[in-house]
């Protein structure tokens, strides 16, 4: 499986598409659609770069997903942890009890284990808290509309 239009609708409505590099919250140096893999300060791309970057990212969260989740997903639910992942990494995944949940598949349990992830630096972020809503929404399978 891989994500879908609508998971990359969501992940570019949320990262945003910056051309030059420039420091998250978390202070990484980001390129594109939320790129961080070896961006340097003073760093610029094109937009085909930053749509390479973000096909590329979002392998990588899907191959985290399909080495740590054991149980099926339906393609809502595997776009929504793409995100997840993407915004998060594949560390934070393999360390949640978020994973837990999902594994011992028990539905009620994921959005709450989801929504819990809106700090960055310790800090509460709204961007975050309605990033994890909207990926919230996609797994429960109310799209996303931005």
């Amino acid at each position: 499986m891989v994500a879908s239009e609508d998971c990359k609708k969501l992940v570019k409505h949320f990262e945003g598409l910056r051309l030059t590099a420039y420091q998250c919250s978390a202070n990484v140096w980001t390129l594109g659609w939320g790129h961080t893999a070896g961006v340097e300060q003073g760093e610029y791309i094109d937009q085909d770069q930053a749509e390479t970057w973000l096909d590329d990212d979002l392998h990588s969260c899907a191959k985290d997903i399909h080495r740590l989740v054991n149980v099926p997903l339906e393609q809502h639910q595997f776009d929504a942890l793409s995100s997840w992942v993407f915004n998060l990494g594949g560390t934070n995944l393999k360390e949640s009890t978020m994973l837990k949940v999902i594994n011992q598949d028990i539905d009620g349990d994921i959005v709450f284990e989801m929504k819990r992830w809106n700090k960055s630096a310790g800090q509460i972020l709204p961007g975050l808290i309605k990033r994890r809503d909207a990926e919230a929404e996609m797994w429960l399978g109310l799209g996303f509309n931005p």
